[in-house]
């Protein structure tokens, strides 16, 4: 099932509407790495991870993986796994999907730039969890604890972004 995200950050999905964090840079058709913003365009749910010490496998339409401390996603233009989940430590810039925060307690992978990955037009753009103040992401689309869970529930498996 296709979600819509506005500019306004909110997601509607079936006669459902969340409130939805974005990127701090806005939301961008000509995306590129360390812009801040969110891709603007049609964003397949490729995968599911989730932290299997704080929650239950979630209900979803994709495939589901839970997610291990060694697991990452390289964010280095130059490496060849840029945009590609890694395993930790790498000798290449990297993100922790194991996290501190509950931010990445779930993460669904979006397909951005990954067919074929394109160096320096971006990397790691999830659907996640949201702060509590709903604070800008780094270009992901956050959402509550709750709704992400209703989202994933209710069978999504794309996002279309508008501006």
């Amino acid at each position: 099932m296709r979600a819509i995200v506005s500019s306004a950050g909110l997601l509607t999905i079936g006669r459902g509407t969340f409130r939805a964090a974005l990127g701090w840079g806005g939301m961008r058709a000509d995306k590129h790495e360390g812009d801040g913003a969110t891709p603007i365009g049609l964003l397949p749910l490729r995968k599911v991870l989730y932290r299997p010490d704080k929650l239950p496998a979630p209900a979803c339409a994709v495939p589901v993986q839970a997610l291990t401390p060694e697991d990452g996603w390289c964010d280095d233009p130059s490496h060849p796994g840029y945009n590609r989940p890694v395993r930790l430590p790498i000798r290449a810039s990297a993100e922790t999907l194991w996290r501190q925060d509950n931010v990445y307690d779930i993460i669904g992978i979006l397909g951005w730039n990954d067919a074929p990955v394109i160096p320096r037009r971006g990397s790691a753009i999830f659907l996640h969890i949201a702060r509590p103040d709903y604070a800008p992401t780094e270009g992901c689309v956050a959402l509550s604890p709750s709704d992400l869970q209703r989202v994933l529930e209710i069978g999504l498996t794309e996002i279309v972004t508008l501006a």
